[in-house]
């Protein structure tokens, strides 16, 4: 199903916020401000809010309760997985860790759900008449400025201008700026469906190897698969036939769900660190991926773009008309997300390295603290909470 979204009229030209970028985090701020009596525009690209990316995504329990508030979990969970449980290894060590939805006291652990779910679920909630949507919009100038900046745009070839108290970036990791800071991991993510001799059971898996992880994400009847992959051997495992890929990947992740029996389409992502470094910019925010880009370990970089969104959102709600986008509003909102944001960068860069080094004493020392992990009951809820909620847990 495409989902059209038509240009209201008369198209505006002044609003209190403008989110450029209308994909799964610009609809999802558009929904939190939804009751917050500020005028909002919504600058999309594309000409239909859609998007056919293969990926899936993990969502937190955290983020089902953020969904519940928006109004949309009710829509998505029919197409939404639970994940009960999650089986954490290295390859050719010993030691695991298995982390349950009933020791962490939670109905699931996370949720799998296809990007495109996720997308049409969010773009169909928004709310007429409360957020102005202008799509097939192309923004090229972004002028923030304290009281009011400017957006230049494209539309139907014509030039047009917006002006606004407050601009959000959240069109993705496009648009980060040069200026920011990053890490190429040069590897990338294959990505696609297969299918399992054993049923799933509501188990996710993260199978940390020497070329990187490998996870296993439950997704209807079979497992999302992403496979970390050093970019010297992309190309060439896009090329394989579905027998030997499926073979390749048997070895890799081994047999603890039974034998891999079928494999799909697959595509292959870059993976990279990168993060815009906060400069004093009044008017300006950043938000999800064009604040920050993760690697996919752990699942946690759309979760944590869905908290940059709800913390915003609340700061939005609490600052004077005529305060939003100044100094002041800017090191509120950033002083509330320094924790989660850092606390999560930190830890999936921390797991990529840390499990991509062969050194023996090394592994042996990771598989003693997945065991001890395994055995700490009070550590493994602790554990499972940081990564249901972030920095929340604490």
């Amino acid at each position: 199903m495409r989902l059209e979204v038509r240009v209201l009229n008369p198209i505006p030209q002044h609003v209190d916020i403008a989110v450029v970028g209308a994909g799964p985090i610009g609809c999802a701020l558009a929904l939190a401000l939804a009751d917050s009596g500020r005028s909002l525009a919504l600058l999309e690209a594309k000409e239909v809010l859609d998007s056919r990316d293969p990926r899936a995504i993990a969502l937190s329990q955290g983020s089902r309760l953020i969904l519940e508030r928006l109004g949309v979990w009710s829509v998505l969970a029919e197409r939404a997985t639970p994940i009960t449980s999650i089986h954490v290894s290295q390859r050719g060590a010993f030691g695991h860790t298995r982390l349950a939805a009933g020791q962490a006291g939670v109905p699931a652990l996370g949720y799998t759900v296809e990007y495109g779910d996720l997308y049409r679920t969010l773009a169909g909630a928004l709310p007429v008449g409360r957020a102005q949507v202008l799509t097939g919009s192309r923004v090229g100038v972004v002028r923030p400025a304290a009281g009011c900046g400017l957006l230049s745009y494209t539309q139907a070839g014509q030039e047009r201008a917006l002006t606004a108290r407050l601009i959000v970036q959240a069109e993705g990791g496009q648009s980060l700026p040069a200026t920011g800071k990053g890490k190429d991991y040069g590897a990338s993510a294959i990505v696609c469906k297969v299918r399992t001799s054993r049923p799933h059971a509501h188990v996710a898996y993260e199978r940390f190897t020497p070329e990187g992880p490998i996870a296993l994400l439950p997704l209807n009847d079979d497992y999302a698969l992403v496979w970390t992959t050093p970019a010297n051997q992309v190309a060439t495992r896009l090329a394989w036939d579905d027998m030997t890929f499926l073979a390749a990947l048997q070895v890799a992740f081994g047999e603890r769900q039974g034998r891999f029996l079928a494999a799909g389409p697959r595509v292959a992502y870059p993976l990279r660190l990168a993060t815009a470094i906060p400069t004093p910019r009044p008017g300006l925010v950043r938000v999800g991926n064009a604040a920050q880009t993760l690697h996919p370990v752990a699942g946690q970089g759309f979760n944590l773009g869905l908290r940059d969104v709800w913390k915003l959102a609340e700061v939005i709600a609490d600052t004077p008309l005529e305060d939003l986008g100044s100094a002041a509003f800017l090191t509120r909102y950033r002083a509330l997300r320094r924790w989660d944001v850092g606390g999560g960068i930190a830890m999936t860069d921390l797991l990529v390295e840390l499990f991509a080094n062969e050194w023996a004493l090394l592994r042996d020392a990771r598989g003693a603290a997945l065991t001890l992990l395994d055995a700490i009951a009070p550590a493994k809820r602790l554990f499972a909470r940081k990564m249901m909620f972030g920095a929340q847990a604490w």
